[in-house]
């Protein structure tokens, strides 16, 4: 498997770790974010964004500790429509989704960049003018868009199993489209059902998850509020964002990239097309990954991070 080795000790112990309850950031008109920050406010902010769907608990408590003892001030939160965040309003059908999906013109409630707004929204609440940013799948094209909507206020850039949004690289493979599209139960029974069902289509084959912890991340995604609206709303999004491969050329920030090689959910070569777009950025791809973050590699992502950010200090 191949590994990065990190230029910097990790020197904090695990009980030195600040960690903050949740807390909520007004970051736009009618917007909300839950947040939660770990580690010393002092050390280098790091913003970790998360993907469709998924609240800021997929980004594993135990790796946000591990990021911190890095010497990262680690801000992890909810997007809108997903988790405690606000929930917003406007219909998405499953015409709408599939007419976006063929790539036809489709009117939707936000995009990315008002993704990216509200992440900007919460570094301004935080009182954070820099920041380095981590996004993962529809994470790392918000990551992308604040990169480019504002270079100066992103330090580095780590993206990690996401695309450009060229429509020729980084697609799904057809057999999970049917179950991204099919409605799910809404009692914790039939959640519990589908994200396991979900994660075995979508999940690392070289780093299997262990049926209890897949359990135990639905239970609590569930218990923190679920929105199918919403889910809809952050997918329709994603199906209209734009082609970011031209502007992602100007970017000068340090960047990395980090895609699976076994990725159903966003081909690796949207991973590549990344790397390729932005001027010096590092590609790591790694055999046996496929679109989730098997703690296996934690310590593989934490060092990509705290690497790529150490060219930034440089």
């Amino acid at each position: 498997m191949p590994r990065i080795r990190s230029r910097r000790t990790a020197t904090k112990a695990a009980d030195e770790i600040l960690v903050s309850s949740e807390l909520f950031a007004p970051v736009s008109a009618g917007v909300e974010l839950c947040y939660q920050t770990f580690g010393d406010p002092d050390d280098q902010p790091l913003l970790l964004v998360m993907g469709l769907g998924g609240p800021m608990t997929w980004w594993d408590e135990d790796l946000c500790r591990l990021l911190a003892r890095q010497g990262f001030y680690v801000i992890r939160y909810d997007n809108r429509d997903s988790g405690r965040s606000t929930k917003v309003t406007g219909q998405v059908t499953r015409s709408m989704l599939v007419q976006a999906f063929l790539g036809r013109r489709v009117k939707a409630p936000y995009g990315i960049a008002d993704m990216a707004a509200d992440a900007f929204g919460l570094l301004d609440h935080l009182g954070l003018e820099t920041a380095h940013v981590t996004g993962v799948s529809m994470g790392g094209m918000i990551a992308q868009t604040m990169a480019i909507a504002h270079p100066s206020r992103v330090r580095s850039l780590v993206s990690i199993m996401s695309t450009t949004g060229r429509r020729t690289v980084g697609w799904q493979n057809p057999k999970i489209i049917p179950a991204l599209l099919s409605p799910r139960g809404t009692d914790l029974e039939s959640y519990v059902a589908g994200a396991a069902r979900m994660g075995a289509l979508i999940g690392s084959p070289g780093f299997p998850e262990p049926a209890e912890s897949s359990r135990a991340r639905a239970e609590e995604t569930y218990a923190r509020g679920l929105s199918a609206a919403g889910v809809t709303r952050q997918m329709l999004a994603v199906l209209t964002q734009p082609d970011r491969a031209r502007a992602l050329h100007a970017l000068t920030m340090p960047a990395a990239v980090v895609h699976g090689m076994e990725d159903q959910m966003v081909h690796p070569s949207g991973g590549r097309a990344t790397a390729q777009a932005i001027p010096g950025a590092q590609l790591l791809l790694i055999p046996g990954m496929g679109h989730d973050l098997p703690p296996e590699l934690w310590d593989t992502f934490a060092d990509v991070i705290r690497r790529t950010a150490d060219k930034a200090v440089r």
